[in-house]
């Protein structure tokens, strides 16, 4: 009977239809790929037996750190202690952060070992510094554990995973700070709708993402997680991810079938906010099974493990450089755009934190700086480069003589076009985007995002970009795209960190002394002439873009800006 090699925690009186062992009783296979194809489609999970030996093979396979704590260790350790019945009175390291052992069907007396468990780990791991995930991971292995050694053991391997490039807890709160970062980036760019409805929802975004693991870790029921964690072992962080963001698009869509259509959702407080999708994910089971789960979670088409590790390390770097390495209180993302102090001839302070919602989740505590304004600087391309040049990245809003608004979001310092040097260069990052905000609110990111099937074939050599040029008509230049020197930190989706089919598909900002060019490809976003009078708009291949507002229009208003610290003293 499973109950007795691997269920003496289990109270399997509330574990339902998992109490019931069925399928298939053995796993035959050594192959990665193949177990990760058995993982997500649920092979042994039917059988709580299978699944604890499978669990325990892939445990014992983590590559880990030359002394890593086994349950010989624990056995040491606990001496007589692991005979006495363990309290679940004991309290938790700090660095759990206040989140409690779940208990996942487990009886009393297993939660107990969990605490006794997790405060052993802590003596043997005194690195970690902030682990809110850990009490769940504990709790859920505890159940497929002969005993607390053998848990002990196989939580040990997880905190001790030395894989290159693999991440399986977060074990700092810089990791985890980063993260949430990270998902808010996700989530931005994979359920834009989901991410909209928090932005109207909610006053603190960050503060409602900074719990996206918890949602997973600790709020979703035993059945759900046990799924996850099928795969979790076998893909390892990019899971998680891919779960939450997969939760968020549920929470949407019981919101708007909640609210019936009734107009627009009003914001609260964000605890608020948090607190119903906590509710919502608690009881997740009464609407989507766990397999639905899962199967929206594969569905999206998320970036690679490189490019998540990349936007997690940029994030990172990010916080390091603010100074936020450990727990603080977070600064709110309202105060770095007040309506008393911010002042735009075009846009409102509403309009700018809407915009804001759409940036990295990195400069999110960072507040507007006005850089350039035609207002007060006058129409000159070069007074606009000199007041733009050193700053990075830069927010371009435009007004027409129409009234429409469009403009941009731009990744990189327009210093870089000098690269090129009297050639009209592409440069940028695919973190840039185009938009319009009137008549209605739209943003067009990287065609790559949303169609990653353009970065499937092999890229041979560097490739020539072109773009539209003022009085060229439908000719087109040709734009070496400009490398930077080896050794520097690569920024996040960076075109050549992609095997693009297209060379028309990384063509993000371009300028030289007589314009300036966003989007190319067949086409410019945005072109504007030195005057900083006269522009055009078209569908280009890279935003893959309508035209933002009248395809030829006349500038009335055009201003620049940076992203300045607001953390800084």
């Amino acid at each position: 009977m499973a109950e007795e090699e691997y269920g003496s925690f289990v109270d399997w009186n509330q574990m339902g239809d998992l109490a019931k062992s069925s399928g298939p009783t053995k796993v035959d296979c050594k192959d990665l790929k193949e177990f990760k194809q058995m993982a997500r489609q649920g092979y042994w999970a039917k059988n709580h037996k299978l699944r604890a030996q499978v669990y325990q093979q892939l445990i014992k396979a983590i590559p880990c750190r030359t002394v890593t704590p086994d349950a010989e260790v624990y056995r040491d350790i606990m001496g007589n202690a692991a005979t006495k019945k363990p309290s679940s009175h004991i309290p938790l390291p700090e660095f759990v952060d206040g989140s409690p052992v779940p208990r996942y069907c487990l009886k009393a007396e297993g939660v107990a070992s969990a605490h006794q468990i997790i405060n052993c780990l802590a003596g043997q791991f005194p690195d970690i510094s902030h682990c809110p995930a850990l009490p769940a991971v504990t709790s859920l292995l505890l159940h497929f554990s002969i005993d607390e050694a053998q848990c002990f053991e196989h939580v040990s391997r997880i905190l001790a995973c030395n894989e290159p490039g693999k991440r399986l807890l977060d074990q700092t709160f810089l990791a985890y700070e980063s993260s949430c970062m990270t998902f808010g980036d996700l989530a931005n760019k994979y359920c834009p709708a989901a991410h909209k409805l928090i932005v109207a929802t909610a006053q603190d975004v960050l503060e409602v993402y900074s719990d996206w693991q918890r949602w997973v870790l600790g709020d979703l029921p035993f059945s759900h997680m046990v799924r996850v964690l099928d795969v979790y072992l076998v893909e390892g962080y990019k899971i998680l991810y891919r779960v939450a963001i997969a939760l968020l698009k549920f929470y949407r869509k019981h919101e708007a079938a909640s609210q019936g259509g009734q107009g627009s959702p009003q914001q609260q407080d964000s605890s608020k906010v948090k607190a119903d999708i906590q509710a919502f994910v608690k009881g997740i089971a009464s609407t989507v099974a766990p397999d639905k789960l899962l199967e929206k979670a594969f569905s999206l088409r998320l970036f690679s493990r490189k490019e998540i590790t990349l936007l997690q390390l940029t994030n990172e770097k990010s916080l390091q450089q603010k100074g936020i390495t450990v727990k603080q209180k977070r600064r709110n993302v309202q105060l770095a755009l007040n309506p008393d102090t911010f002042s735009s001839e075009i846009v409102s302070a509403k309009e700018m934190r809407d915009i804001w919602s759409w940036i990295p989740e990195r400069f999110a505590l960072c507040q507007p700086q006005l850089l350039f304004t035609t207002s007060n600087h006058g129409c000159s391309l070069n007074r606009f480069y000199q007041h733009c040049e050193g700053y990075e990245p830069t927010l371009l809003l435009i007004r027409t003589t129409d009234g429409d608004v469009c403009g941009a979001f731009l990744s990189t310092d327009w210093e870089e076009r000098k690269r090129g040097g009297n050639k009209l260069s592409f440069f940028g990052t695919g973190e840039c985007f185009v938009f319009r905000l009137k008549p209605e609110m739209e943003r067009y990111e990287w065609v790559v995002i949303r169609h990653p099937e353009l970065a499937s074939s092999i890229k041979t050599q560097v490739q020539e970009d072109t773009a539209s040029s003022e009085g060229q008509n439908e000719d087109s230049n040709s734009l070496p795209q400009p490398e930077k020197p080896a050794g520097d930190l690569s920024p996040f989706l960076s075109a050549r960190h992609f095997n693009l089919n297209s060379k028309n598909t990384s063509m993000f900002m371009a300028g030289n002394f007589d314009s300036i060019i966003v989007g190319g490809g067949d086409g410019n976003a945005l072109y504007i002439d030195a005057e900083l009078n006269h522009g055009r708009t078209g569908r280009c291949t890279t935003f893959d873009n309508p035209p933002l507002c009248a395809e030829t229009f006349q500038v009335s208003l055009l201003e620049v800006w940076g992203f300045q610290d607001a953390m800084a003293s």
